[in-house]
């Protein structure tokens, strides 16, 4: 449970609280149960932790962006945080909030423990902040980041940047204990500016190739018989090359088809080869694009 990791005390000045970088042994990452990684992304995440910088991901939907943070956290054995940023979020929440209703009804009503006279009392730390106050050393999952505006972008690299963020109702200061291992995804929706991207490292994920994705089915279906892996890996590939498709199936819905082929009992390997794909809802997940695929499909053949 990430509550374990919160320090009860978790205000306190900098001066009292100095953040301390260890150097002395960094974690090293090579891989999760479920996550196939390649040499060229194992060692920009673990330069990344080495020299304590944020790591940006950027890659079209399903190339495993968001999935490498809770890889990381499951290899090093690290809580994971996630801020699943939005359009209209305001960087104050994603750090703490002053929770002023709770406030107001325990002034109203006098049957709560807490001391109305003392703010802190109501303070909630936001994802970032439980980053920062986490007794042990987190993966922080910043998911979406192009999502938000600039302002946003840029200010909180500032904040990641100094490892620290004032609370201005209580006139004090949050410092990290321990500077966050820090994933950041981006579907390119929009553009970052320059001193963010000059902020992070930074690293592109291409859809795996057809034999990458062979791996990574291997891992979520070691007995899969072979035949039906290749037919299965070549279908898919083909079905991303249908055109006018707004969003192209991923690997997820690759995973979840395959479940589903599993899953049927009147399924049969052959009908993949006469063209007869079933379960199209699994991998379009667009109207438009399901009825796409439903008409090119009839012209579909191995």
């Amino acid at each position: 449970m990430l509550s374990k990791f919160i320090r009860s005390k978790w205000f306190r000045k900098e001066e009292e609280r100095p953040f301390m970088a260890n150097h002395a042994s960094n974690p090293v990452f090579s891989g999760a149960s479920t996550y196939v990684l390649d040499e060229e992304l194992a060692k920009i995440v673990n330069i990344s932790m080495a020299l304590e910088l944020p790591l940006l991901l950027k890659g079209e939907p399903g190339t495993g962006k968001t999935m490498l943070a809770h890889a990381i956290a499951e290899s090093l054995t690290m809580p994971l945080i996630v801020l699943n940023v939005k359009s209209s979020m305001k960087l104050v929440e994603s750090l703490y909030q002053y929770d002023t209703l709770t406030r107001l009804n325990d002034s109203r009503f006098g049957d709560s423990s807490r001391n109305v006279s003392n703010i802190e009392d109501y303070i909630r730390m936001g994802k970032i902040g439980q980053a920062f106050v986490a007794e042990a050393k987190v993966v922080l999952l910043i998911d979406e980041i192009d999502k938000a505006d600039t302002d946003f972008q840029d200010d909180m690299l500032d904040v990641l940047d100094q490892m620290q963020f004032d609370i201005q109702e209580i006139d004090k200061t949050v410092t990290a204990a321990h500077r966050p291992v820090i994933i950041i995804t981006s579907n390119a929706k929009k553009d970052l500016s320059d001193p963010f991207l000059g902020r992070c490292n930074f690293h592109h994920i291409a859809f795996p190739e057809p034999d990458m994705m062979r791996d990574i089915v291997r891992v979520h279906f070691p007995d899969l018989d072979k035949e039906l892996l290749e037919l299965c890996v070549k279908t898919f590939y083909r079905l991303r090359e249908f055109q006018g498709m707004e969003k192209k199936p991923a690997t997820r819905e690759l995973i979840n088809w395959i479940r589903a082929l599993m899953r049927d009992a009147d399924f049969r390997p052959k009908d993949l080869v006469a063209g007869k794909i079933p379960f199209l809802g699994v991998l379009f997940k667009k109207s438009s694009d399901y009825q796409q695929a439903v008409v090119q499909g009839r012209r579909f053949r191995m």
